[in-house]
């Protein structure tokens, strides 16, 4: 790929900004040597304003989202883009979130720009587990366990019985929810069957993947190995 193409790419700026910023000697080598459109160039030997570039296309984030923020470009109020470094939102492809956590549920959030990547996470067969902290309103009544590991709960509106769940009450007011499947708002609405109110939310593992230390509101880019812990259940 052509330099300007690939500065465009990663959201640097228009092909037209990127042959002004090549000209003017912004694009270098690690070496110091200025670079020219056509020069050749692996991506991680090349400095744009004197940084590293970011990751190459097939790149994979985590991020340890807050509460208040919406998993959306376009909406009003915090996004979680605004995480990111703004030009992340110019990238081809585009870096989009593997699934959605709601504006009330913090924790571990996925993003990617490689689409086969996305599907192999999302896709039903896979049953990637997710793991979630729960806080609840009132103690639990003591079956929620049994209920939610049926395989035969049914969520108002819906004509599909959930997949079944694993449930680890840590005290009567609090526990660890693991789902196989991302109905929307699904732990909330699991509760809400039971007559109980989730106050508090957070997503704290993908497959065997935590969040490690990840303070709130950070991302990091994920290596092979990380990601492949994505697709190992513990």
């Amino acid at each position: 790929m052509r330099l300007v193409k690939l500065l465009a790419n990663l959201g640097y700026g228009s092909r037209k900004e990127m042959q002004t910023a090549i000209r003017n000697g912004w694009v270098t080598d690690r070496e110091g040597n200025r670079l020219k459109a056509d020069s050749p160039a692996a991506h991680d030997d090349i400095l744009f304003d004197d940084e590293p570039l970011d990751p190459a296309q097939g790149v994979v984030l985590l991020m340890n989202k807050p509460l208040g923020y919406t998993c959306s470009v376009k909406d009003h109020g915090r996004l979680v883009y605004d995480l990111l470094p703004d030009r992340f939102r110019m990238r081809k492809p585009v870096l989009s979130t593997i699934g959605r956590l709601d504006k009330e549920t913090a924790g571990a959030l996925l993003f990617t720009d490689d689409g086969t990547f996305l599907h192999k996470v999302i896709s039903p067969k896979a049953e990637v587990p997710k793991v979630y902290e729960v806080t609840l309103d009132r103690p639990m009544k003591g079956d929620e366990a049994t209920l939610f590991a049926s395989g035969g709960m049914m969520l108002e509106s819906e004509v599909k019985p959930l997949k079944p769940a694993g449930l680890e009450v840590l005290d009567e007011t609090h526990a660890r929810l693991t789902l196989h499947e991302g109905r929307y708002h699904q732990a909330r609405r699991m509760f809400a069957a039971t007559g109980n109110h989730v106050t508090a939310l957070a997503r704290s593992r993908i497959g065997a993947l935590g969040l490690d230390g990840l303070e709130e509101g950070c991302w990091k880019v994920l290596s092979e190995d990380e990601k492949a812990l994505i697709f190992t259940a513990e």
